[in-house]
């Protein structure tokens, strides 16, 4: 695992954007580069600390998904190795396994939220509403407890420091086409249905999760950005999973419940993070990656 990697400056290429978590970097008209730093957001707020080789296992788990949904849906990735456009070795191992090229596509303004389970938010909603995003839900459900049927909740995507807003159905084909929209729902819940039923055959259950899509010239739907992270998807370990409690997590809700227990009004600038939250924050990100990943009889040492 590189060092921990809060900002990258790299020479020679043009900042296009810094996100919460990654930073974008031009290569030419039809390529950039992605580097996923170490950076954690948390309720839309980014935190002052890294969690090191967060950003290395968040490019290494998006990688692996992307590879075994290419056949559902294409991707961002170019295929391009990153020596060809970093050609700084030490930049190189300052970067890690956090960078990849991908093709410049046009970002749709939407976060395609998927959901097994009833928590976060939409336990909130549904406390009070007896329902998800305008979806009627059965009365009597408990914390955690897996919904009768996958839901598909969208949510617009919030440039930094703003909150992402729940919209409907309805306002996503408003704004980008109801076939469009449609389709990304559809694809949407496809995806997670298929890695959620393998996430559960390597003893990790995914409550809910978010995609991001893009298009080409073509109009031709892409998946990017990310795909079923910790950072993007809560992820439980099925053994201690209890409907009727919050499940322990493999993922950044492990963070959130740290936040929720401080006086914090969820605004800019984060609070600073014990060093015991940051190490059990990056253990519990490893410890993710390494049940998805590792291949069927490899050592769990």
């Amino acid at each position: 695992m590189s060092a921990a990697l809060y900002q990258t400056e790299l020479a020679g290429l043009r900042l296009l954007q810094r996100g919460k978590v990654r930073d974008l970097y031009t290569i030419d008209d039809s390529h950039m580069l992605i580097v996923t730093s170490d950076r954690l957001s948390a309720f839309d707020v980014v935190l002052p600390q890294p969690i090191p080789g967060k950003g290395e296992v968040l490019t290494r788990v998006s990688n692996f998904w992307f590879a075994r949904t290419a056949t559902l849906i294409p991707n961002h990735l170019s295929g391009i190795d990153i020596a060809d456009v970093v050609p700084d070795p030490e930049q190189r191992r300052q970067l890690g396994e956090r960078a990849i090229v991908v093709r410049r596509l046009q970002p749709l303004p939407v976060e395609a939220i998927v959901r097994g389970y009833l928590i976060g938010s939409g336990w909130t909603d549904y406390r009070r509403h007896g329902s998800i995003s305008g979806i009627a839900l059965p009365a009597g459900l408990r914390l955690a407890q897996r919904l009768p049927e996958v839901i598909y909740t969208p949510s617009t995507k919030a440039a930094i420091g703003d909150h992402d807003e729940n919209v409907s159905q309805a306002q996503i084909a408003n704004q980008i086409g109801a076939e469009l929209a449609s389709h990304i729902r559809e694809i949407s819940i496809q995806i997670y249905l298929e890695a959620a039923a393998y996430a559960l055959s390597r003893g990790i259950i995914i409550a809910d999760t978010k995609f991001e899509f893009g298009l080409d010239e073509a109009g031709t739907l892409h998946l990017i950005d990310e795909v079923l992270t910790p950072d993007s998807s809560r992820f439980w370990p099925v053994d201690q999973y209890r409907a009727g409690s919050n499940p322990p997590s493999f993922d950044k809700q492990f963070v959130r419940d740290y936040l929720e227990s401080l006086d914090w009004n969820k605004t800019a600038p984060g609070p600073e993070l014990p060093r015991d939250i940051i190490e059990k924050t990056a253990a519990k990100y490893a410890e993710a990656e390494m049940r998805l990943t590792r291949m069927d009889g490899e050592n769990d040492a």
